[in-house]
Parts: structure tokens; C-alpha cells; sequence
């Protein structure tokens, strides 16, 4: 029994998909509810079990809802995929300079993208401990663990998803819990289509080890290993999905392209 989170498109359909595919029961959750009721109904069109819940992942009540019609459809819960975030181009507009930031819209971005996977790991705990244990992963971000020229609410709340995860994992362990973050690079989601100009998809990629950009599945099938028994004694981890985006020196690009290296034939760096 599996709750996505943010599971109209993107990352949390392709993973919703993918853990019904595996035989798990899924609640499909966004505020989208057509398109989380789209989902659902594919996957049950495909011999799944599935329903849709619209949820505003920072609204406690509504969280509350959604673990509670897991419960009562399924029997209980096991799997969290705590992904909803705000990610749209019109969102990202109001997060591109500190300077010209409104408090208003910074808390507005810690309420739906640190809040809601609080929200979610709060209300789902107790029911996955009802149930014997479980796996929550918290969908975080590469902008969480290295500086950008933009997206300061943003990254900010990734990295207390970060610090969330590994209290979690910390606290309730002994119970039967397991809770690890994905952090995605650059994944071609409609949200990131979007809002990346192709100019600034190729800058990206240029810079990660493995020459293209991320597809959804590629997270999905992260998200799928952990909330499995293959990654029971798995915990508390923060997992990059990038493509080798963070695995190198910032000048990995530029060596690239120059058919150079760091140091010269003699091992000297040069003047």
C-alpha cells in the first residue's frame, strides 16, 4: 500500500505507475485532482488498485485525509513517496532574486515543499507502524546541496527535506521505519520543460557524466528500490539522480570540450 504525493505528472506519475506495476495499491495525491484521478484510472485500467485523493500537501487536514483513505481502502500503509513540490515556471518567477524576495512568498515555498513531506512523514508514521513498518522517500533536489543564481526559497526548503529525512530515519528506525531522500538533477518533467530554456538544458548537460537528461523513470526506479525489501537495511540516505552532475570538479566541462586535462604531460599545473 503506497501513498504518491505530487502524482498528476512527472516524477510522482511515473512513480505511482511504476510501484503498481510492482502490485502495490496507490493513492495518487495532488491538487490536480483530474489529473490525479487520469492516473488512478490507468492504473486501474491496467489490472491495478488505485484512487485519487486532491491534496494540498500543506494543509495538515488534508494530509490527514489522504492517510486516512489509504487505511481504509487498502488496509493500511507501507510506502510514502513524499514528492510534491512547487516547481512550476510562474512559481520559480518569484524565487529568482533574493533581493526583490517577498516573505510572503518564502514561506509560501516552505509550507508546500518542506511542510508537506513533515506533514506527510507525521501522518504516516503511525500508520505504517500499525502496519508492521515502512518506507517513506522524500523527494529533494540537487539545488539543496550546491549554490545557484536563483531558486533561494527553493533550494532552502530541499535542504531542511534533507535534515528531515535523516531525523526520521534517526527517531524511528527502532519501529520498523525506513526514510532516505532521491535528489534529482535536471529530469525532463513537463514542469522543467516548461521553465528551462533548451539553451540552459544543453549548459546543464554538458556538465553531467552521463551525456543527457534524466527521464522520470529514472527516479522512479530509485523511489521503487527503496520502498522495497532489497533496501532494508537502506536509511537515512540522500541518493543523487543526476546524471554525475555533482560528482565533479566545476571545470569538468571545459576539459571536455578542450580535449584537455588539469595538469600537463610533466604533472605541472602551469603558470
Amino acid at each position: 500500500m503506497a501513498i504518491v504525493t505530487g502524482a498528476a505528472s512527472g516524477i510522482g506519475r511515473t512513480t505511482a505507475m511504476r510501484l503498481a506495476e510492482e502490485g502495490a495499491s496507490i493513492v495518487v495525491a495532488d491538487l490536480d485532482a483530474e489529473g490525479a484521478e487520469s492516473v488512478a484510472e490507468e492504473i486501474r485500467s491496467s489490472g491495478g488498485a488505485a484512487r485519487s485523493e486532491k491534496v494540498d500537501v500543506s494543509r495538515e487536514e488534508d494530509v490527514a485525509r489522504m492517510v486516512s483513505a489509504a487505511v481504509e481502502t487498502f488496509g493500511g500503509l507501507h510506502i510514502l513517496h513524499n514528492n510534491a513540490a512547487m516547481t512550476s515556471a510562474s512559481e520559480h518567477a518569484h524565487d529568482a532574486d533574493l533581493l526583490t524576495m517577498t516573505v510572503e512568498y518564502w514561506d509560501r515555498s516552505f509550507t508546500v515543499n518542506l511542510r508537506g513531506g513533515m506533514l506527510g512523514c507525521k501522518h504516516a508514521i503511525p500508520a505504517m507502524i500499525r502496519s508492521g513498518g515502512g518506507s517513506i522517500i522524500n523527494t529533494s533536489s540537487n539545488q539543496s546541496l550546491s549554490g545557484d543564481m536563483s531558486q533561494f526559497a527553493y533550494s532552502a526548503a530541499k535542504a531542511g527535506v534533507n535534515a528531515l529525512t535523516r531525523s526520521v530515519a534517526t527517531t524511528y528506525g527502532r519501529d520498523g521505519i525506513r526514510c532516505n531522500t532521491v535528489s534529482p538533477g535536471i529530469i525532463r518533467t513537463p514542469s522543467m520543460t516548461g521553465s528551462v530554456s533548451p539553451e540552459m538544458e544543453a549548459a546543464i548537460v554538458a556538465h553531467n557524466l552521463i551525456p543527457r537528461a534524466g527521464e522520470p523513470e529514472d527516479l522512479a526506479n530509485l523511489v521503487l528500490f527503496l520502498a522495497s525489501d532489497e533496501a532494508s537495511f537502506v536509511t537515512g540516505q540522500l541518493v543523487s539522480v543526476d546524471g554525475g552532475q555533482l560528482a565533479h570538479l566545476p571545470h569538468y566541462a571545459y576539459l571536455r570540450t578542450a580535449s584537455s586535462r588539469t595538469t600537463d604531460a610533466t604533472g605541472s599545473s602551469g603558470s
